[in-house]
């Protein structure tokens, strides 16, 4: 079953692939048709592969820009920004701000290398990435 749905989904990309090449192809030759009586056979053929060329090349343009705008790394999360939605939150929530402090605590007494670990990585995150 899932054999089989795989080639019919195979099958129609296949198609479409001949589709787009068939009307790349006819668009080509119809813009040849048109332009060999004003510049002759090797004049269209040129504007033809000028035209061609341009495509490509504003298709790997726009593909260049994509992949640069992937690649660039998200920006770094600001601390000052944290502790400003901290501070609202405790501003705007108390009793769950405290609720939340007791939680913490309690585990932390519980289990103190937890807290550690915690503590550890809030100091981490603050230090600037090495270069």
């Amino acid at each position: 079953m899932i054999f089989g749905k795989t080639l019919t989904t195979l099958a129609a990309a296949a198609a479409i692939a001949a589709a787009a090449a068939v009307s790349v192809f006819a668009a080509a030759f119809a813009l040849f048709a048109v332009l060999q009586p004003h510049l002759g056979a090797a004049g269209a053929a040129a504007v033809v592969a000028a035209v061609a060329a341009a495509i490509v090349g504003l298709a790997g343009l726009l593909a260049a820009l994509k992949a640069e705008e992937k690649a660039r790394p998200a920006p770094a999360p600001d601390a000052f920004a944290f502790a400003e939605k901290a501070i609202e939150m405790i501003k705007d929530r108390p009793i769950l701000t405290v609720g939340a402090g007791l939680a913490a605590g309690i585990i932390a007494f519980r289990n103190p290398a937890l807290a550690a670990i915690v503590a550890k990585a809030l100091l981490d995150s603050q230090k600037p990435p090495p270069r």
